[in-house]
C-alpha cells in the first residue's frame, strides 16, 4: 500500500495531530478545511459566503498540492453551523465543485473558532 502525507503552506496548517490530507493508493482524503486565510490565520469574514469561498480556496490548495483538482473530487462532506445558510453555502460551493460529486451536508453544534462552515473532500489522484 502506498501512503503519502500532503502538506501545503497555501492552506491553513494543521493545529493538532493530523495532516491536511493523505493519499492512499491514488485516493486523496482531505481533512476538513475551514474559512481561515493561510497567510495570517484570520477568519475570512463574517458571512457564510466569505467563509465558504475561503474553504473552497483551501480545498483547491490541498488538491493542487496532491496533484489533482476539483474535477477529480468524488465525495465531499460539508458541515454548517446553521442550516439557514444552506442556500448561500450552495451558491458558493457549486462554483467550485462543478462535477457535482457525491455529498453529505449536515448541521453541527459548533465548528472551530465559531466558524460557519467546513468542507472535507475525497478525490482521485492520477
Amino acid at each position: 500500500m502506498s501512503i503519502q502525507k500532503i502538506q501545503t503552506s497555501e492552506a491553513p496548517a494543521a493545529i493538532g495531530p493530523y495532516s491536511q490530507a493523505m493519499v492512499a493508493n491514488g485516493i486523496l482524503f482531505t481533512s476538513g478545511q475551514i474559512g481561515l486565510i493561510p497567510e495570517n490565520g484570520q477568519v475570512a469574514g463574517d458571512s457564510i459566503e466569505a467563509q465558504a469561498e475561503q474553504c473552497c480556496r483551501n480545498i483547491a490548495a490541498v488538491l493542487e498540492a496532491a496533484g489533482t483538482d476539483f474535477a477529480h473530487v468524488v465525495k465531499t462532506v460539508c458541515f454548517l453551523a446553521d442550516m439557514k445558510d444552506f442556500a448561500a453555502f450552495n451558491a458558493v460551493y457549486e462554483k467550485y465543485f462543478i462535477s457535482k460529486p457525491a455529498r453529505s451536508c449536515v448541521a453541527v453544534r459548533e465548528l472551530p473558532r465559531q466558524l460557519l462552515c467546513e468542507i472535507e473532500a475525497v478525490a482521485v489522484v492520477e
